[in-house]
């Protein structure tokens, strides 16, 4: 290993395909992204196959684009990382080919490096936290809260049953003609709406747990729609559902922050929450977090908003983490469209749990 490693990171577990560049101290050298949302948008949600061609045509231009703004070649590349999933299959297997030819081409080490684990570590190159910490993953794809110890040891607290919080604001911008992406098309909409004009349920509020479900507030709110006579004040709806996703993600992150609170150290002072994910891009709800947080004498930390939506700069780093430490992957490694972080959690009760 160099004195100063760098290394080059690919990110293409959805609809976004992204190259990025890092070295070890956690300077980033370059980070492109090429987004699908305009191609996405009239179908209210993300095509898998259309993502996967799309993620096919983009790979190389971005990984040309990602060398031109860091002014390497790729042989001064010290490793090649690429997310290995979880995530839309084609899109994962995409990228871990380009990764893989690339490291096999250039006899450079390769990491397969799982998409949770790097929103769990952003915040270790955004802002050099040591272990350990609390973290709400809160995204499109994933709602999950966990307990980060260590490089590689990962104790999850709880996961969404169904939908995850990103896929709720989703499905309510379609369904009140908002658009895609719905997260900032609903924050939008609801600065000017009443958050306790429309009575939505706040899912498992009788379970002392972890775990969250998101798929009845999209019914709800999609039964309260059809009610409703005369014209639909969407700023209302827009700024219920809000209020209600909110409070679910507060009341699951307070019992959680209670059980990370048991574990902590005597020597422990001011406990960390990090909340990361596209989902913590939403005002209303760090602020909410932030409250929480205080209450419970956290501090919070979320890592710039560039680092919470998908991105191959958080790829790159968890890459860099696992080459300091020598830990490769061989490969004969085979994507996963699944790949829970905490590989000894059980599972929550329901079906279609997104791990």
């Amino acid at each position: 290993m160099t004195k100063q490693s760098i290394i080059l990171g690919i990110e293409s577990s959805c609809d976004e395909t992204c190259c990025a560049i890092i070295n070890q101290n956690g300077d980033i050298l370059a980070n492109v992204i090429a987004s699908q949302a305009s191609i996405h948008a009239p179908n209210g949600g993300v095509v898998p196959e259309v993502a996967a061609r799309e993620h096919l045509s983009a790979m190389r231009p971005v990984i040309t684009e990602a060398l031109k703004q860091s002014g390497l070649t790729l042989e001064k590349i010290n490793g090649i990382a690429a997310t290995g999933g979880p995530g839309l299959i084609g899109g994962v297997l995409i990228g871990t080919m380009t990764a893989k030819a690339l490291a096999f081409a250039r006899d450079l080490p390769y990491y397969a490096i799982n998409h949770l684990e790097g929103h769990a570590l952003t915040a270790r190159f955004t802002h050099k936290l040591e272990f350990p910490y609390l973290l709400l993953l809160v995204s499109g794809g994933h709602t999950q809260l966990l307990s980060i110890n260590s490089l590689g040891q990962y104790e999850r607290y709880g996961t969404t049953l169904d939908d995850a919080a990103g896929e709720a604001f989703d499905k309510g911008a379609k369904l009140l003609g908002l658009g895609y992406p719905g997260g900032p098309a609903i924050e939008k909409c609801a600065k000017t709406g009443n958050p306790e004009s429309i009575k939505l349920p706040i899912p498992r509020q009788q379970y002392r747990d972890c775990h969250f479900s998101f798929s009845g507030i999209k019914t709800a709110l999609a039964n309260s729609v059809s009610k409703h006579s005369g014209p639909i004040p969407t700023a209302d709806f827009a700024a219920s559902l809000q209020a209600t996703i909110s409070s679910s993600l507060i009341s699951r992150s307070e019992i959680a922050m209670e059980r990370f609170a048991s574990s902590a150290t005597s020597e422990e002072n001011k406990m960390t929450f990090v909340v990361a994910g596209g989902v913590a891009a939403n005002k209303e709800i760090r602020k909410n977090l932030k409250s929480l947080a205080e209450s419970k004498n956290f501090n919070m930390i979320l890592p710039p908003l560039e680092f919470c939506t998908d991105n191959a700069a958080m790829i790159a780093w968890v890459g860099m983490e696992y080459h300091m430490i020598g830990k490769k992957t061989e490969f004969d490694f085979a994507p996963k469209p699944r790949w829970p972080l905490d590989q000894k959690a059980s599972p929550p009760p329901g079906r279609g749990v997104r791990q």
